[in-house]
């Protein structure tokens, strides 16, 4: 036994086995595992975030296509529907149909049709307008702007409501023939 080395009366002792929980893990292996779990969550939902960006949007009402409630033979010369859903006025005059935006342009009010004198008429500011949009009284620089519309063989009216122009001037080419 004369073999054996003992330590110095000075030295620490060797250090004793990690004390964790019954299955084995320590704290500092505890506390690892959570901020990777931690950073791998944060990742994640970023990445979810970025994808739902690529994802495409099904617009439903305005900024896509709306149908007009009325077929194009219940719809006579001289008529404007309006459509809520779209935010438009559809009407019929002798060179055909248009679809109106009803948002003036002079400040962006919503220009409501006056059916007793047969005009758009804004409340904000006065600005009138005829039949086919053009202005004719009142601040508006310029004629209402008119959206794009397909007629269906079989009557039915459909009004893209993402595809807005804007015009100088009203022009018949502008309306959509019958």
């Amino acid at each position: 036994m004369a073999d054996v080395k003992k330590a110095p009366a000075g030295a620490a002792a060797p250090p004793a086995s990690p004390v964790g929980s019954p299955d084995g893990i320590t704290r500092r292996q505890m506390l690892r595992s959570s901020m990777f779990a931690t950073i791998g969550a944060f990742f994640g939902t970023m990445a979810g975030g970025g994808g739902a960006m690529f994802w495409p949007i099904k617009l439903t009402g305005f900024g896509a296509p709306v149908p007009v409630p009325k077929k194009l033979n219940e719809i006579q010369v001289g008529d404007v529907v309006t459509v809520r859903a779209g935010k438009y006025y559809l009407t019929r005059t002798d060179d055909g149909l248009m679809a109106l935006y009803w948002k003036c342009v002079h400040l962006g009010c919503t220009v409501p049709w006056n059916d007793a004198q047969k005009k758009f008429m804004c409340p904000c500011h006065g600005s009138v307008y005829n039949i086919s949009g053009q202005n004719v009284a009142g601040p508006a620089p310029r004629p209402l702007d008119y959206m794009e519309m397909e007629v269906g063989k079989d009557g039915t009216i459909l009004v893209n409501t993402g595809k807005i122009h804007t015009r100088s001037v009203y022009d018949p080419s502008q309306a959509t023939k019958v």
